[in-house]
């Protein structure tokens, strides 16, 4: 028998009794991933969760851009994109390159671009 509360205009369905389904849970609990991949997956979305980042990831799913264009795009400072880009960098999501004096950004790889897709795609269901 299934019990249905109401939580904040969400109807949220409880077991009216406790029963472990021990084969489900086994097989559960040896696909799950470590601690450690959990916590940097979670880290990874912590980056997503940054307006800023999502509009410096989305215009360079678009194209590769320099420092100047992208601080122009989205009226910011240069100071203020260097400082994102640099954190975008760290955790692998964008990649540079230098051609000259200027310094060209793109995203690191088709993982990224997968992430943003999947992401808009959700939200417009």
């Amino acid at each position: 028998m299934v019990q249905t509360k109401k939580i904040s205009d969400v109807d949220v369905e409880t077991c009216e009794q406790t029963v472990i389904h021990t084969d489900v849970v086994q097989t559960v609990s040896e696909a799950m991933s470590n601690d450690e991949d959990m916590d940097n997956v979670a880290d990874l979305f912590k980056l997503f969760g940054d307006r800023t980042r999502i509009r410096l990831l989305r215009a360079l799913y678009q194209s590769e851009m320099c420092v100047c264009d992208l601080a122009y795009l989205l009226d910011m400072t240069q100071s203020a994109v260097s400082h994102q880009l640099r954190v975008l960098k760290q955790a692998k999501l964008v990649k540079n390159r230098r051609e000259g004096k200027v310094v060209y950004y793109s995203l690191s790889d088709q993982h990224v671009m997968q992430i943003l897709v999947q992401a808009y795609d959700h939200i417009k269901e």
